[in-house]
């Protein structure tokens, strides 16, 4: 695989997390998820290559209602769900603390700007995901790098192993294993960039 199809392979799972963690997957993104090819041997890690299966496996298995009460039961719950998908609880203890402001402060140097429609903070891990795969997208290896260890690399193996045995996970412990091997080889990718 050449070095644009990495990037390529890269943007593509950064949104696919992102849009499984932002919602619950419609029929038509389980309906993708259930053929997809796996091929074994089309990624180097032995992780990454058993986690794509147990993902299509549980795509086959659920239902869009199913897959919607246990990402309202995961994430949103009455109150507050199971896990609270957001870098302040797993780095802070609570919502709205310094790593979301400086989270807002490389966010604005990037050039980005807070859509008033959305009402989650930005440090939502399908909005960390999201920026990741336009960061990649732009090819700057150092800016995918400082933004990967300042705001995702202290807290996500902790938020994949909650969503991995989660009372209410299912689907989402397949998708909290892929998320934590491909995540898992993005921080060793980063730590080998200058």
């Amino acid at each position: 695989m050449n070095t644009q199809e990495e990037s390529v392979l890269r943007v593509d799972i950064y949104a696919l997390l992102a849009r499984l963690l932002r919602c619950a997957p419609d029929q038509e993104v389980l309906a993708w998820l259930s053929e997809l090819d796996v091929d074994a041997n089309a990624n180097a890690s032995a992780g990454m290559a058993g986690a794509w299966p147990v993902l299509k496996l549980a795509a086959q298995k659920t239902s869009v209602l199913s897959v919607e009460e246990e990402y309202q039961d995961l994430f949103i719950g009455i109150g507050r769900g199971e896990i609270v998908p957001y870098g302040c609880w797993y780095l802070t203890g609570s919502l709205m603390e310094m790593p979301l402001a400086h989270l807002r402060r490389d966010l604005a140097q990037l050039g980005f700007a807070r859509d008033e429609s959305v009402k989650e903070p930005e440090d939502h891990i399908a909005a960390l995901l999201e920026v990741m795969a336009m960061l990649v997208e732009s090819g700057d290896a150092h800016l995918q790098k400082t933004f990967f260890n300042r705001h995702i690399a202290a807290w996500f193996e902790r938020l994949c192993l909650d969503m991995k045995s989660a009372n209410s996970a299912v689907f989402y412990s397949a998708v909290g294993e892929l998320a934590l091997q491909f995540l898992t080889i993005e921080k060793t990718r980063f730590v080998e960039v200058n």
